[in-house]
C-alpha cells in the first residue's frame, strides 16, 4: 500500500461515527480509501445505509492532520501493517464484518496454516484454573496451535506463558497502542512473545487508555480463531463478552465447567446450560469437536490425552486401534469382556472423548 493510500485508510479509521463496517463498505463501493476522499458529500449519502452522521467529519482537517502523525508514527517505528484487502491481513479475520480495516502488528507473527486458538478467562485465575489452562495447552502443543489472548492478568497472561513454555507461536490482543505496555507488570513478557509471536492491536499511538478499549478488542481475540476456549469466569466479565462475539462469527466457542458454589465457574456453567459453548474437560474434547487431524505426533498426544484410561478401556482402545472400525459384539468378544459391560465401557470411553459411534453399531478411536 502506497503512503497516500495508507493516509487516507488511517483518515477513515479514524472517523468519529464511521465505523470498520461501513468504512469497508465505501472502500469497496469506490474501490479505493484514497477515492472516497475524492468523491462530493453527495454522492457518499447515496450510497445505502450511509447517512449524514455517518460521514460528519470525515472531511474535517484535524482528522487528517492527526492521521498524518500517526503515518509518521508507523514509519518511523517501521510498525508492521494489515490491510484488510491484502494477503498479509490475518484470514479469519477478513470473515468477520466488524474487522478492523487496518490492523497493526509487532514481532514475528505468522498464520499461515495454522491452527488458531483463542483462550480467555477471568483476571482472579484460580490455582485449578492456572493447572487446567497449562495441561490443556500442553496437551495441544504436538499440533502447534497459535494460542490468542489479550495479555491481561489471570488466565490471558497464564495461556500465553503456557505457550511460550510449550515452544508454541503466541499472539497478545492490546487495547492500546504498540507504544505501551499494559499492565506494565506485563513488560517482562514481552521479548518472549515478540519472539515466536508478537502483538495485535487496531489503536493508536495517540490513542488515550480507556476501558472501553477491551471490549473492542475482543473481538479481534474472537476474529482471529477458529474457536475460543473460557477457563474461568465470574456471572460477568469480557471473556463471555468474547464468547458471544465467537459465537456471532459462527465460530466454536469452549467453557470449563467447575463447581456451582465458585464464583469463576458461574459465567462458564451459563454459557454451557444456555448451549452457547461445549463442554471442555480435556484437550480431547476440543480435538474432536474442531475435528483436528493428528499430524506425525499423533501418538504423544494420544497417549497425553488418553492416559486416564481404566484397564479394560485400554484394553478396548487398543483393539480398535489396531483393527479399526468394529461392532460392540467383535469387541466383546475379541476383548473378552461380556457385551453388557463392554457397552458400558464404550460410552464411558465415548464421553472421554477416546473414541465415536458410527452407524451399525460400530465404533471406532479419535
Amino acid at each position: 500500500m502506497n503512503d497516500p493510500e495508507l493516509l487516507s485508510v488511517l483518515a477513515l479509521q479514524n472517523a468519529p461515527n464511521l465505523g470498520d463496517s461501513t468504512a469497508k463498505k465505501l472502500i469497496r463501493h469506490f474501490g479505493s480509501a484514497e477515492a472516497i476522499f475524492k468523491e462530493k458529500l453527495t454522492n457518499l449519502l447515496k450510497i445505502d445505509g450511509i447517512g449524514k452522521l455517518r460521514v460528519e467529519g470525515l472531511f474535517d482537517a484535524k482528522r487528517f492532520k492527526a492521521a498524518e502523525a500517526e503515518l509518521t508514527y508507523i514509519q518511523k517505528n517501521k510498525i508492521d501493517h494489515h490491510y484488510f484487502q491484502e494477503p498479509s491481513y490475518p484470514e479469519k479475520l477478513k470473515h468477520c464484518i466488524d474487522g478492523p480495516i487496518l490492523l497493526f502488528s509487532k514481532g514475528n507473527i505468522n498464520l499461515k496454516d495454522k491452527k488458531v486458538l483463542s483462550i480467555v478467562g477471568t483476571r482472579k485465575i484460580t490455582s485449578s484454573g492456572i493447572e487446567f489452562c497449562e495441561k490443556l495447552i500442553e496437551e495441544l502443543s504436538p499440533l502447534d496451535p497459535v494460542i490468542v489472548s489479550g495479555f491481561a492478568y489471570g488466565v490471558d497472561i497464564t495461556a500465553h506463558r503456557a505457550a511460550v513454555k510449550n515452544q508454541l507461536q503466541t499472539i497478545g490482543c492490546l487495547a492500546h497502542g504498540l507504544n505501551q505496555i499494559y499492565p506494565r507488570s506485563h513488560a517482562r513478557y514481552t521479548s518472549q512473545i515478540e519472539e515466536n509471536g508478537g502483538f495485535f492491536t487496531d489503536f493508536w499511538s495517540s490513542d488515550s487508555f480507556d476501558r472501553n478499549n477491551f471490549l473492542k478488542r475482543n473481538r479481534i481475540i474472537a476474529g482471529l480463531s477458529e474457536a475460543t476456549v473460557i477457563i474461568e469466569s465470574a456471572n460477568k466479565g469480557g471473556s463471555l463478552v468474547t464468547a458471544d462475539i465467537a459465537n456471532s462469527y459462527d465460530r466454536e466457542v469452549f467453557a470449563v465447567p467447575g463447581r456451582p458454589s465458585d464464583l469463576q465457574s458461574v459465567g462458564c456453567l451459563n454459557l454451557i446450560k444456555s448451549q452457547n459453548a461445549h463442554v471442555l474437560t480435556s484437550a480431547a474434547d476440543l480435538i474432536y469437536v474442531l475435528n483436528w487431524e493428528l499430524n506425525s505426533k499423533g501418538k504423544e498426544i494420544q497417549k497425553q490425552l488418553f492416559i486416564e484410561l481404566e484397564s479394560q478401556e485400554q484394553v478396548v482402545y487398543d483393539f480398535l486401534q489396531g483393527k479399526g472400525k468394529q461392532q460392540l459384539d467383535h469387541i466383546a468378544i475379541n476383548c473378552k469382556i461380556p457385551t453388557f459391560k463392554a457397552a458400558g465401557i464404550l460410552l464411558e470411553m465415548e464421553l472421554k472423548g477416546a473414541i465415536r459411534p458410527l452407524p451399525g453399531k460400530l465404533f471406532e478411536v479419535i
